[in-house]
């Protein structure tokens, strides 16, 4: 399957997932339970799962790995990965928060190629595939040239492990050397900083799901991207992504660098 196809039936699930979520998005029946990590998951969360593994089971040669459900078991030398989380923002769906999107990826032996981000609520979709381009509702977009912290907008993810934590305080001693800051958080601040609008986002604690989708888009936008201490893993743990000019004195204020 070449790159071309691939978008295109991670945008024909990106449509299965979202007649899914908006029929139940601020349903006053919708069920949610709390798994093990206390996280919420609601019913539409399994549901757009179930019905992305259902669509790629045509594929048997190709793995699936979804928040809800992990990874299949005995596809460990697939070559293809599918990457899902089915809603990204679930503690905003449940709320009735507009924030929230179904991500789709597409790993290629071992190689982020294809992203897709939907986000129904907010009527926007974002998608990428390598060499590609990047593309928000058919718009191609690309990372801001802001150059100097003091011309900068951030935005961060703000939780119980940033408040309790070194990297937490250095967040916000970046942000003080921004022009701007705003906490908008998950899966919009990336692609904000892949669209030009925002110059930095971090986030202190990702799982793959919620960044796969994100890096071919970043990637394609002209955008870097790292974990908080500077490794390109997107299973590190941790997520910046930058216009690129501003990633290393971003980097360093993080880190307390030398450059900071």
């Amino acid at each position: 399957m070449d790159t071309a196809a691939a978008l295109d039936l991670a945008l024909g699930l990106a449509d299965r997932a979202d007649a899914i979520t908006t029929a139940r998005f601020r349903a006053h029946d919708l069920h949610v339970t709390t798994k093990p990590d206390l996280t919420p998951v609601s019913e539409a969360d399994q549901a757009v799962e179930r019905a992305i593994r259902e669509a790629l089971a045509a594929y048997p040669d190709h793995a699936v790995l979804g928040e809800e459900y992990g990874h299949d078991a005995g596809a460990g030398d697939a070559t293809h990965r599918w990457i899902i989380d089915p809603i990204d923002g679930t503690k905003n769906y449940v709320r009735g928060v507009p924030i929230w999107a179904t991500l789709i990826a597409l790993e290629v032996d071992g190689r982020l190629d294809v992203g897709v981000v939907s986000a129904p609520a907010l009527g926007m979709r974002w998608w990428a595939g390598r060499g590609l381009g990047a593309f928000r509702d058919g718009e191609r977009i690309s990372v801001s040239e802001v150059a100097d912290l003091a011309d900068a907008q951030l935005s961060y993810a703000w939780d119980s492990v940033s408040a309790s934590s070194g990297l937490g305080r250095r967040m916000l001693d970046l942000a003080d050397r921004c022009w701007r800051a705003r906490g908008i958080g998950d899966f919009w601040q990336h692609l904000l900083v892949a669209e030009g609008a925002f110059d930095i986002a971090v986030d202190p604690v990702v799982s793959l799901w919620d960044v796969a989708a994100l890096v071919p888009i970043l990637e394609e936008s002209g955008a870097r991207w790292s974990t908080s201490d500077g490794r390109l893993d997107p299973d590190g743990g941790s997520f910046v992504c930058s216009n690129g000019r501003l990633h290393d004195v971003a980097l360093a204020a993080l880190t307390g660098g030398s450059d900071a």
